[in-house]
């Protein structure tokens, strides 16, 4: 996983909170009181859980606030170990080791901003409608859930001054109206600039129905919080060579890149391990990769001079890594 050196301070728990059905809120501080790094709207923390494992949360709330971060967790039914461990040992006055904030969703200058959220995608959602609204920037949040009950944060932004500007979709309530995605995207002005977060689905939904309307893809920006569904059923070994060495090594049908260079002595920094942070990132000198990762855009894929080692393979029989 990432190493010691950038999850690189503690914080001490000092409110945990329920945010809603299978959502606990937690809020982090220094434990001597010294003033957080600054983070900017759609930033996110590594928080090691244990050993070999680090995840990632969005950080809540006004970005200029330096006194302490706020963070939500979703219960994951298929948790591999990160959600249940936070809620079911985390609490009050523990210890947490975590990052420096990095942000790779970040806010763009627009004249009109779209926000959705879906479900727990409302965190990093959440802290760009705050920021909009305290720069009286033109913004609208749209935000889905399959019930009221699981919708985090629901209340403090129906009883705020911006009401207006957010729209609620419950599953359990269609009388409440469906998300029409197609119908926002016909009324929108074509500068506007769209963000999306939830599941994969939810983001597909979005980004596939504003590129049917023929909007620009450097206006449409989106985070996933897990990765995509891996084929492994035709997946066969090919070889990576390291261009600094000339060491090769033949990576498995079972086994990524990243597992193999770490057996080896190689250390690749990682986190997420599902190709959704860009932690891992490595320039390809030759050799065609086979993106498996929710991290590049399509003209990056395209290009194919970089990859996730953690998660995407070879198209062709050698990659050479400029490592």
């Amino acid at each position: 996983m990432m190493s010691n050196s950038t999850l690189s301070m503690f914080v001490q728990v000092i409110e945990r909170r329920v945010e809603a059905e299978d959502v606990i809120g937690l809020t982090l501080a220094d434990p001597h009181g010294r003033p957080l790094p600054a983070f900017s709207a759609g930033a996110h923390i590594d928080v090691r859980i244990s050993d070999g494992l680090v995840r990632q949360y969005s950080l809540i709330g006004q970005s200029d606030t330096r006194d302490r971060y706020h963070i939500a967790i979703l219960r994951e039914p298929a948790s591999r170990g990160g959600s249940t461990a936070l809620h079911d040992t985390l609490k009050q006055g523990d210890m947490l080791q975590i990052s420096a904030p990095r942000n790779h969703f970040e806010l763009e200058p627009a004249t009109h901003t779209l926000l959705f959220a879906g479900g727990i995608g409302i965190t990093p959602i959440l802290c760009m409608f705050d920021r909009l609204i305290q720069t009286h920037a033109d913004v609208e949040l749209h935000y889905a859930a399959r019930t009221r009950t699981r919708m985090a944060f629901a209340e403090r932004l129906e009883t705020s001054d911006t009401a207006g500007r957010t729209h609620f979709y419950y599953d359990d309530r269609p009388e409440a109206g469906r998300l029409d995605v197609a119908a926002i995207a016909a009324a929108a002005p074509r500068d506007t600039h769209v963000y999306v977060c939830g599941p994969a689905g939810f983001i597909d939904h979005v980004l596939s129905t504003f590129k049917a309307c023929d909007w620009p893809q450097d206006q449409l920006h989106c985070e996933h919080f897990s990765g995509a569904a891996q084929r492994d059923e035709d997946d066969t070994s090919f070889e990576v060579k390291i261009a600094s060495s000339g060491a090769t090594f033949t990576v498995p049908e079972d086994k990524s890149v990243y597992q193999v260079l770490t057996e080896n002595g190689i250390e690749i920094m990682v986190s997420c391990e599902q190709g959704v942070c860009g932690t891992c990132l490595t320039r390809i000198l030759e050799g065609e990769p086979d993106h498996r990762d929710l991290y590049l855009e399509e003209h990056e894929h395209a290009a194919n001079d970089q990859f996730t080692p953690c998660c995407s393979r070879a198209k062709s029989r050698l990659l050479v890594l400029d490592l």
